[in-house]
C-alpha cells in the first residue's frame, strides 16, 4: 500500500474514497460499451499524434454527462488540491478515460509546467489520476497486475530514486505536473482509470 513517507517526498495529494463502487462500476460499465482508440502523445494543439512506443493504452469517449460529471467532481475538490501545493488553479481539463490491457504502458514523462515544452500541455500546473480498478499480485476478477504508476526523482540536488503507487480503486492521487511518471506494463488483467489536469 501506499507509504506516506513516499507520497509525502514527492508532494502527492492521496484522497482514497474519490468515488464509490457504484459509481466506478457505472463508469466501467460505460467505458467498456463506448468508443475507444489509442491515446495520443504530446502535440501542438489538442490532436497529439499516436506513438504506441511511448504510450500504448485505449482512450474511451463516454457520453458528455459522465465526461462533465467526473470534471464536475475535480472542480468540487480544487481548493483543496490548491491549498495542498500552494497554487492558484483556474481549470480543469477535459478527463481521459483509459484502458490499458496487457503489454500496455506509458513511459516515464512530464505533464507540464516545465519550461521546456512546446505544446499546449505546458500550461498544466497539477496531474491527476483516479483509479477505477484495483492492482493486485495475485489478480481477482476485475484486478489488474503490473500498471504501477512509478514517480521518478532525477533533479539535481535530490535525493533520487522513485516511488511505486499502488492502484486503489476509488482513490484519486494529485502531483505537479512537472514531477517525472510513467505507468508500467500491465502483465495481467486490465487498468482502467482516469487522467486529467488542472491548469
Amino acid at each position: 500500500m501506499t507509504t506516506l513517507n513516499g507520497a509525502a517526498r514527492f508532494d502527492l495529494y492521496v484522497r482514497r474514497g474519490f468515488f464509490d463502487a457504484r459509481t466506478r462500476e457505472g463508469i466501467l460499465a460505460e467505458m467498456r460499451s463506448a468508443r475507444g482508440a489509442p491515446a495520443t502523445v504530446y502535440g501542438v494543439g489538442s490532436s497529439g499524434s499516436i506513438d504506441e512506443r511511448v504510450r500504448k493504452v485505449v482512450r474511451h469517449e463516454p457520453s458528455l454527462e459522465t465526461v462533465e460529471f467526473v470534471r464536475r467532481r475535480l472542480s468540487e475538490c480544487k481548493h483543496e488540491v490548491e491549498e495542498h501545493f500552494r497554487v492558484r488553479l483556474s481549470e480543469v481539463e477535459a478527463p481521459q478515460f483509459l484502458r490499458y490491457r496487457v503489454g500496455d504502458f506509458f513511459v516515464a514523462h512530464q505533464d507540464g509546467n516545465t519550461g521546456l515544452l512546446r505544446s499546449d500541455q505546458e500550461d498544466r500546473r497539477v496531474s491527476v489520476a483516479i483509479f477505477l480498478s484495483r492492482q493486485s499480485n495475485d489478480p481477482d476478477e476485475g484486478d489488474y497486475c503490473g500498471g504501477s504508476l512509478v514517480f521518478h526523482e532525477w533533479r539535481p540536488g535530490r535525493e533520487g530514486g522513485e516511488f511505486r503507487l499502488d492502484g486503489e480503486a476509488g482513490t484519486l492521487v494529485a502531483f505537479r505536473s512537472e514531477i517525472t511518471h510513467e505507468v508500467t506494463p500491465v502483465t495481467n488483467g486490465e487498468r482502467h482509470s482516469i487522467a486529467c489536469w488542472y491548469r
